[in-house]
């Protein structure tokens, strides 16, 4: 009983100074991070680029209905052949116009006496997708379109044609306002701002603005295209970035 107790009041003694010898070190090492670690700032900064856009994407079909499918399919192949020429016609690029596959397929339509769907034919439909680096043409790219054989226009998207270099811009012009705020918070408290340890990019924003396609529909069908219908308004290219920096 005694060798008993006495081991076990050693091991409570080594418990101890296991426990003051670990209290000791984590002192240490608070005490060393308390010497090197240096005040820090983390800021914010938002940039917005307002411009023009000056492209935009047609986005249309060519869509044919026949009962019997290989008339379908040529009828289509005919009228998407028409409408490429007359957007060729406009000096388009040939790398900036998609054509999708041929998709073909039955008409089924429901009959309520029946209560069930019944074939009504074949439906034979293009995509196509074409980019106009001219927004002076678009108003008789959609003219021209409408009346050669493209009966459904899927959309009309703005875009721009640099949007890479005004990405770079607005993000530059981002850091900068983080930077003028930190400066301006440092300079409040007598401190100055030192080097940056983190930079992160919260985000890019460049919208496509898209046209209301019953206005480009009714302008398409006069004779003199409304240039006002294809009014694009202005591109806000916004960024924002947060940002770390010492202070000294």
């Amino acid at each position: 009983m005694g060798t008993v107790h006495k081991l076990t009041k050693m091991t409570g003694m080594l418990v101890i100074a296991g426990l003051l010898f670990s209290s000791a070190a984590l002192g240490q090492d608070a005490h060393h991070d308390g010497m090197t670690t240096q005040a820090q700032i983390t800021v914010s900064g938002e940039s917005v680029i307002s411009t023009s856009p000056d492209m935009a994407t047609v986005e249309f079909a060519v869509v044919s209905r026949n009962d019997r499918p290989d008339y379908a399919q040529r009828e289509n192949e005919a009228a998407a052949a028409k409408a490429l020429n007359a957007v060729r016609a406009l000096g388009v690029l040939e790398k900036d116009i998609q054509m999708q596959n041929l998709q073909l397929s039955p008409i089924r339509e429901y009959d309520p006496d029946r209560r069930t769907y019944l074939e009504n034919g074949y439906e034979a439909s293009r995509s196509l997708v074409v980019t106009v680096r001219s927004l002076d043409v678009l108003p008789e790219l959609i003219a021209e379109l409408v009346g050669n054989g493209a009966n459904r226009m899927n959309s009309i998207q703005y875009g721009l044609d640099n949007a890479d270099e005004i990405e770079i811009e607005v993000l530059r012009l981002a850091v900068a306002r983080a930077k003028t705020k930190a400066v301006a918070m440092a300079n409040e408290l007598g401190m100055e701002v030192g080097k940056a340890l983190q930079l992160l990019e919260q985000g890019v924003s460049v919208p496509r603005p898209v046209m209301r396609m019953q206005a480009a529909y009714e302008s398409a069908m006069k004779t003199d295209a409304n240039p006002d219908a294809y009014a694009s308004g202005q591109i806000e290219v916004r960024a924002n970035v947060s940002v770390v920096f010492l202070l000294k």
